[in-house]
């Protein structure tokens, strides 16, 4: 009897409960119901009195784009043309101009020129705003419709008109398509015999990882087969790529700990990725050089080494891209890109919005023309973005600041881009550099990678003991001093995930 008292409550709550869940499950239904209704209203006043005839295909399109377009600056509807150019991408072949781009107040902006490709040869630089395409304005376009029209056969030409904030102009600039074949990774020994390496990654492919690692190795044998004393890790302008091979990437020079988390509704969202034992370098030096250009899968990558202290991070602030994107196949070969999970660096800070905040602030010079205005080139600004509730450590600023000399009022890039169109086919059968000039005689002297190297050597001259155990502001000061001359070039957690353990395809750009 005194059993049964004590479980009536119980029960009791139980029944409350389900009839509760019950109530609510078909007040949600009936609400979905009154939506639906709504939406079937407008589809058939669309297909009855709009100034054009429409297919039921086309306006269902038009729905689930619109429907993607306003959740975030990332989800979208890819028709199969579209969906099959971005499984193309990350297998680091496809045609078109070479760009990364996203939707910004109704214009396509460039996040990144793809490294040499048609749009990186012509002079398009990160932040550009494309606002015509063979002279069909892109308001009223979707992202997804602007970039088809961007693609085209190979060979063909693409006439844009692009609006640059700083300096501020407008001009026109004609793109020959062609088949993009990515080299994701570049390399270089700097200095004379003093066994620096230079690894430029400029997208996470399939083959990055791949691909870093040979050029690691080529450059160990072009020192005389000896150890690399440091390299420079070059991310900027990087839009990101492939999830997995930024943890990949980051894990050649972690021995343990964790990469980097994602956090989503569902549980399969929640993963940890774990670095694996062995470092390819052997715990020497590394310098991550990022600015506002480098986002997502880049931003990884620069957050792990930065919060092992694996590396200093020098340049400028990120682009602040911290969502993962999962691109899930529809029927009839079209595809969805859609916002899954945040991610989070090891020391469990969101980057979304705010962007990694380097250990050294290197400003590249101004060009001295009155009335310019610096482009703003963030997560932040872009319309829609995922708010960040968590955000970075209040304050969160640079140890320290280095300003580049100021220039005069003449921008090569900007000529570049003005006479792209007369001479494109000139400008591509040039041979790509290996790596930027660090030599101030050059006119593309590269004063960004110029402070790195500098940093780099500090940090070679400093003890193995000194490197692990001094504070990083302390290390700073002390590499800044011990700077030589510039050189020559020659979750909530579920599961831990290996980080060289596939998982799945998913793009955190």
């Amino acid at each position: 009897m005194d059993i049964a008292l004590m479980f009536r409550p119980v029960l009791l709550g139980v029944l409350s409960v389900i009839m509760v869940s019950a109530t609510s499950a078909r007040a949600s239904e009936a609400e979905i119901y009154r939506q639906l209704d709504l939406f079937a209203n407008v589809y058939q006043e669309i297909k009855q009195n709009y100034v054009e005839e429409l297919t039921d295909q086309k306006l269902v399109e038009k729905a689930i784009a619109g429907m993607l377009a306003e959740l975030d600056p990332h989800s979208g509807y890819m028709p199969p043309e579209a969906f099959k150019g971005l499984t193309e991408q990350t297998k680091g072949e496809f045609g078109g101009l070479g760009i990364e781009v996203t939707m910004e107040n109704g214009l396509v902006k460039v996040v990144s020129p793809i490294e040499d490709t048609p749009a990186d040869r012509a002079g398009l630089q990160p932040g550009d705003l494309v606002v015509e395409i063979d002279s069909h304005s892109v308001e009223g376009m979707s992202l997804t419709d602007a970039v088809e029209k961007m693609r085209g056969p190979v060979g063909t030409k693409v006439n844009l008109k692009i609006f640059r904030e700083s300096p501020r102009k407008t001009f026109a600039v004609t793109i020959t398509r062609a088949k993009i074949q990515i080299r994701p990774v570049r390399s270089a020994l700097l200095g004379r015999g003093q066994g620096l390496g230079y690894l430029r990654v400029s997208t996470f492919n399939e083959h990055t990882t791949e691909e870093a690692l040979k050029h690691l190795k080529e450059l160990v044998k072009a020192n005389g087969n000896k150890p690399l004393s440091g390299i420079v890790l070059d991310l900027r302008n990087n839009p990101g790529g492939l999830l997995q091979q930024a943890v990949s990437l980051s894990d050649l020079f972690l021995t343990q700990g964790e990469v980097v988390s994602t956090r989503g509704r569902l549980h399969d969202q929640n993963q940890r990725y774990i670095a694996t034992p062995g470092d390819v370098l052997a715990a020497a030096p590394v310098v991550a050089l990022i600015n506002g250009g480098s986002a997502s899968a880049s931003e990884i990558v620069a957050g792990a080494l930065q919060d092992h202290r694996r590396g200093i991070v020098v340049g400028q602030k990120s682009f602040g891209k911290g969502s993962v994107q999962t691109v899930i196949p529809l029927p009839e070969g079209a595809g969805m890109r859609l916002t899954t999970a945040r991610y989070y660096t090891p020391s469990d800070r969101s980057i979304q919005a705010e962007g990694i905040v380097p250990d050294i602030e290197i400003r590249p010079a101004k060009v001295a023309n009155e009335g310019e205005v610096e482009f703003n080139r963030s997560e932040a600004a872009l319309q829609g973005h995922l708010e960040n509730k968590e955000g970075q450590p209040a304050g969160r600023q640079p140890l320290k600041v280095i300003e580049a000399p100021a220039q005069p009022a003449k921008a090569k890039a900007d000529t570049r881009a003005d006479k792209a169109g007369k001479d494109d086919k000139a400008e591509a059968a040039k041979p790509p550099r290996r790596v930027p000039s660090i030599n101030p005689a050059d006119d593309d002297y590269d004063f960004q990678l110029d402070q790195a190297v500098n940093i780099l050597q500090g940090l070679v001259l400093l003890q193995p003991k000194d490197r692990e155990t001094l504070a990083l502001k302390t290390l700073v000061e002390r590499v800044t001093v011990a700077t030589a001359k510039p050189v020559s070039a020659t979750p909530d957690a579920a599961k831990p995930v290996a980080a060289k353990k596939p998982h799945g395809q998913t793009p955190a750009q």
